[in-house]
């Protein structure tokens, strides 16, 4: 089974994200939305809301698309998956730079799993 991972913060929920998702779901066979749970960034709704919030978005893709907090590294979260591949959306070039640094920081780690950018 191929799995995908979406992370994101996802506060709030935007239609951007919801494009990358309808995107990303027709590459996998299962896609993971990781919320990130990350407080300090003084975060407009709870981790918990925004989790409510993508599954209400996306029940209609049924079991392959699953909605999940993470509070881990990425990487870590990504194994604990088993997941192939970790969607990233770019809105602009300077986006580009900063995640394929990204990217290439996550190859070290585990050069198993890919990065697929939408």
């Amino acid at each position: 089974m191929r799995i995908g991972l979406y992370p994101g913060t996802f506060d709030p929920i935007t239609n951007g994200h919801l494009d990358i998702i309808g995107r990303a779901v027709k590459l996998v066979d299962k896609l993971v939305i990781g919320v990130a749970q990350n407080d300090d960034k003084g975060p407009l709704f709870a981790t918990s809301e925004r989790v409510e919030m993508l599954k209400t978005e996306v029940r209609r893709f049924g079991d392959r698309v699953e909605v999940r907090p993470f509070s881990s590294l990425l990487m870590h979260f990504a194994e604990e998956l088993e997941a192939q591949m970790i969607i990233r959306g770019l809105r602009a070039v300077a986006d580009f730079e900063y995640e394929f640094q990204m990217t290439a920081m996550n190859q070290r780690l585990n050069s198993d799993i890919e990065t697929v950018f939408l």
